[in-house]
């Protein structure tokens, strides 16, 4: 399941690399977010949101495709992209949430975003993100992850919400064994991979972020 969000296009080394798509993949666009699938060579299942930042030809275009179109009030408690999360999640199958990055942007919607992909309420999905250039893994205790990436590539802990505790990795540069990393502090900024075969994080309690800022980095 791979959600599109509004905002910047994003980087189209990620379809060309990363999202693969095909049949089997379902593709739910927030928004603006049905150009930006297409722009990708996506083909959009669910079109998502309050319908104000697309064009309105884009939206006779999705009808036209067969997308199923679920328009929402533009006075609402929620983004777009937290509402197509919501679709996605009712899904049940792991969710991939592409989120493009520009000079634009606005830095609410960004720090929102944070918070949104580590909510409690999507606990029960593998969900990971792809914002710019960046890939993010989120991690809920008690639970674990693989820290796919290069040797020498940076990698970023942010807990999310409080604290995370229990937090015990391998394959990094700098180690934690059962500790505890505090939402008000950067101890878990820049660390990278040492050994990209054995990288992984494990989470006792609380949501963590796994961030690899450079993700793209050696993708044509």
């Amino acid at each position: 399941m791979v959600v599109i969000a509004g905002g910047s296009p994003p980087d189209p080394r990620i379809a060309a690399r990363l999202i693969e798509p095909g049949p089997a993949r379902w593709i739910i666009a927030a928004d603006r977010g049905f150009d930006h699938a297409l722009a990708l060579g996506l083909e959009v299942h669910v079109l998502v949101g309050d319908l104000d930042s697309i064009k309105p030809e884009s939206v006779e275009a999705a009808r036209e495709r067969g997308v199923v179109v679920q328009q929402h009030p533009t006075d609402k408690d929620a983004t777009d992209l937290e509402l197509a999360l919501d679709a996605a999640f009712a899904s049940g199958f792991p969710v991939t949430v592409v989120i493009g990055t520009g000079p634009d942007d606005r830095l609410d919607h960004l720090a929102a975003q944070f918070g949104l992909l580590a909510s409690p309420a999507y606990r029960s999905i593998e969900l990971d993100a792809w914002i710019g250039r960046a890939h993010v893994r989120v991690v809920h205790g008690p639970g674990s992850a693989t820290i796919d990436g290069r040797i020498g590539e940076l990698v970023t802990l942010l807990p999310v919400g409080g604290p995370t505790d229990g937090v015990t990795t391998s394959g990094l540069r700098f180690s934690l064994h059962n500790e505890s990393l505090s939402p008000f502090s950067t101890r878990g900024v820049s660390n990278e991979i040492a050994d990209p075969t054995s990288a992984a994080v494990a989470v006792d309690h609380g949501a963590l972020l796994v961030i690899r800022p450079n993700a793209l980095e050696g993708h044509a």
